[in-house]
């Protein structure tokens, strides 16, 4: 959990507090009279105050700072201490029970939250690592298979035979250290203490640079692209947001069954840009649309170590933290036998050229 700056719950309490004396004194104004009436608005700026800061320190406070300020300017004598009247204390400890009592409920609801939000990452990398153990299987299966078969019969193997066997094991071992870099990218963005470094980005460049590196991996799929004309610069880590165009590239190579056409679209929705990765293939069922982001979309256990799939659940959970941590959002659709598209958004910047300065 982040901890929020230390000045927020002096100003909350202070806020409530002001906010209760011109309470009062419009109710003065309007009804003439205050006597009980001050008590009630006060307390519920105790209320208020307990209720959104951390701790007992605040609550407290407001009610002492309520109790005296009911009792030197809103009750008989005005403007003057007198705690001799029963009224006047029994108001002073009912404030004070207030404020106890709501700043223990409001501590305990924010301990059972923060408890449920660490039971949930601790679940997520549960999954994780059942799918990470899942999904390293079938290239170690394949990288130990060829390097033994490679060893054990070197002089009977064609020289054919033996590149082909290789050429494997380097494909495996490329898909091994892509997914090394997708667990090491999630692990950076799940640390609260690293933040995203975001440099401006030209979006022709980095989509360049995703087909080239997609081209070489699969070079038997051809990609349509649909680009806005204008020129357009986005703030972000462009090595992660490769990562996750890759990702979704990639997913569609390996599990879009029949697919036909990929097209990565880009396209600008006010002061954000939008990207959208859509096959024509098999599609998604639906219940594993609720789950495609949480790291066991895709993988499924029972599957054999050379069955020759890669699981898609640990790509795509990468790409959910490298979007959110950049403050876009990520989501898919899929019908299926009609394919999938899988689109994410992020701010845009808007590049001012100097004076003098041609534009490209």
């Amino acid at each position: 959990m982040k901890q929020k700056p230390w000045w927020k719950d002096p100003v909350r309490m202070l806020c409530a507090l002001c906010a209760a004396c011109v309470a009062v004194v419009v109710v003065q104004k309007v009804t003439g009279r205050i006597d009980g009436v001050a008590m009630l608005i006060f307390l519920l700026a105790v209320f208020v105050t307990s209720m959104y800061t951390d701790g007992y320190f605040w609550g407290v406070c407001t009610s002492l700072i309520s109790v005296l300020a009911v009792n030197f300017a809103f009750f008989s004598p005005y403007l003057a201490f007198n705690f001799t009247l029963p009224e006047n204390l029994f108001s002073g400890v009912v404030m004070l029970v207030v404020s106890i009592m709501t700043s223990t409920l409001t501590t305990r609801i924010k301990k059972q939250e923060q408890l449920r939000m660490e039971s949930e990452k601790e679940k997520m990398r549960a999954n994780l690592l059942r799918a990470v153990s899942h999904d390293l299987r079938t290239p170690l299966t394949s990288i130990y298979g060829a390097c033994s078969t490679v060893a054990e019969n070197y002089d009977s193997l064609g020289k054919a035979q033996t590149l082909k066997l290789l050429q494997d094991a380097c494909e495996d071992a490329q898909w091994l250290n892509r997914m090394v870099e997708n667990l090491l990218s999630i692990t950076r963005i799940d640390s609260e203490k690293v933040t995203v470094q975001k440099t401006p980005t030209v979006l022709e460049e980095l989509v360049d640079a995703v087909l080239v590196k997609f081209g070489k991996h699969y070079p038997a799929i051809p990609v349509q692209v649909e680009l806005p004309e204008e020129f357009i610069v986005i703030p972000m880590d462009s090595m992660l947001i490769r990562q996750v165009l890759m990702n979704l590239m990639e997913n569609a190579a390996l599990h879009a069954e029949g697919m036909k056409t990929l097209t990565l679209r880009v396209f600008i929705l006010g002061s954000r840009a939008v990207f959208e990765v859509r096959d024509d293939g098999c599609g998604i069922p639906r219940e594993k649309l609720r789950t495609l982001f949480s790291g066991t979309g895709g993988t499924d256990p029972s599957a054999p170590a050379d069955s020759g799939k890669h699981g898609m659940g640990i790509g795509l959970s990468v790409c959910a933290a490298i979007i959110k941590a950049h403050g876009g959002e990520i989501s898919a659709e899929s019908r299926p036998g009609e394919g999938t598209v899988i689109r994410f958004s992020l701010e845009t910047e808007e590049i001012e050229l100097e004076d003098g300065e041609d534009e490209q």
